[in-house]
């Protein structure tokens, strides 16, 4: 028996693509899913990065299947097409990743109203939306269904970064998950959340445009730092967590959250 065997499984992954060449968590938990034998349907808001990822998974192994689309995870309109896309080419959801999400600086007194609206927006907005959608769609499949959502542990303490509204919202991803899957336990649906530490993804040279003046290596030196681990982790890190919440090995759990961060949550660093 294989462990994590996703063979047949059907798996939405929202935000699918990758900012730059490299592995972003979407498209690391898409290609390992793959691996697992899943059909993968991926969306991103950048086309261009959504194919990259599904050419990559495809050139792994040509039995892999995936598609690739356009999808702005903070439009209903937008959701319901790639949703509506997915079950027309292949009639079932059986796993659901929301991994969609962006940083901004600030707090409360500085922040727009703007920038707060985007960040809600893209942040918890998002998973609302596909859950809005495909939540129905589980609860009448044979075998029910799975979610996993992408939070941060920005969303359990401070991490050295004023990023309100994105520590806020990633708050409230943990306790959208925990309430929704309360909700749906008796009706076949599991919903759990993966809360990623400091990851080292092609992401943080955007973050350190954001938050270090452009200081790149600086900026993960400081990163490398406060874990206690003494490293960040890598995209990898949060793919094998994802991958086994969806995995039938945790059909027992549900409303729960894995934290890989390397101990940082639980140091005063």
């Amino acid at each position: 028996m294989t462990l994590h065997d996703l063979t047949g499984k059907v798996v939405l992954v929202s935000g699918i693509g990758c900012v730059s060449e490299g592995w972003g968590n979407g498209t690391t938990i898409a290609t390992l899913f793959a691996r697992q034998g899943a059909t993968i349907f991926g969306c991103d808001i950048s086309l261009p990065a959504a194919e990259r990822a599904a050419s990559s998974i495809q050139a792994e192994n040509e039995a892999n299947t995936v598609t690739a689309m356009h999808g702005d995870a903070t439009s209903s309109a937008s959701v319901r097409s790639v949703v509506d896309a997915c079950m027309d080419q292949h009639g079932r959801i059986d796993i659901l990743v929301n991994n969609v999400g962006r940083s901004e600086p600030g707090g409360p007194a500085e922040m727009s109203e703007e920038v707060w609206d985007a960040q809600t927006d893209i942040n918890l907005k998002s998973v609302y939306l596909f859950c809005h959608l495909v939540l129905p769609i589980m609860e009448k499949q044979d075998k029910g269904g799975v979610v996993v959502n992408i939070s941060s542990v920005a969303g359990l303490r401070y991490i050295g970064k004023p990023q309100v509204a994105y520590a806020a919202t990633k708050a409230a991803v943990i306790q959208f998950t925990k309430t929704t899957a309360v909700i749906y336990a008796r009706k076949g649906v599991r919903l759990n959340t993966v809360v990623p530490g400091l990851i080292n993804t092609p992401l943080v040279k955007v973050l350190a445009d954001k938050y270090a003046e452009g200081d790149y290596e600086a900026f993960c030196k400081k990163r490398d730092a406060q874990v206690p681990a003494g490293t960040m982790g890598d995209a990898w890190d949060v793919a094998h967590a994802a991958l086994f919440l969806a995995s039938d090995e945790a059909r027992y759990i549900t409303g729960q959250e894995i934290i890989v961060d390397g101990g940082l949550v639980d140091s005063t660093g």
